[in-house]
């Protein structure tokens, strides 16, 4: 007797993923955004610093400028990485289901961060 996987009898009604990918794509548009915003403020875009005589407090305060849009900017990388691997795990069918142990994520953790892909199991392994 063969035993189905969970991964294909487990799944949220597509009524109830409409709106969720709808969410997430907007979500990804925001951070798409945020992220074209954080590169602009980068201190170290401007190429012309690089003739400027300034004085090291201006120095030190482009040093901490670009450490600060870095940072922010690798977290929205990252943020927009999980959001479009929702994307395609609603896409797919797959939205809500755990992609390491294949049981349903819970939905009160779907609520509060609807980007997961990982249960809370799995995420604190991870982690």
């Amino acid at each position: 007797m063969k035993t189905k996987d969970k991964t294909q009898t487990l799944r949220f009604p597509s009524n109830l993923v409409a709106p969720i990918g709808r969410f997430l794509r907007t979500s990804l548009k925001k951070l798409e955004s945020r992220k074209n915003d954080i590169v602009r403020e980068d201190p170290f875009r401007n190429k012309s610093r690089l003739l400027d005589n300034a004085s090291p407090d201006a120095d030190a305060e482009e040093q901490f400028g670009h450490a600060r849009t870095s940072a922010i900017k690798e977290q929205i990388d990252r943020q927009i990485i999980q959001t479009r691997k929702a994307l395609t795990r609603v896409k797919v069918g797959k939205y809500g289901i755990c992609e390491d142990c294949g049981n349903m994520i819970d939905t009160e953790r779907l609520m509060a961060y609807p980007e997961a892909t990982l249960c809370t199991k799995c995420q604190a392994k991870r982690e």
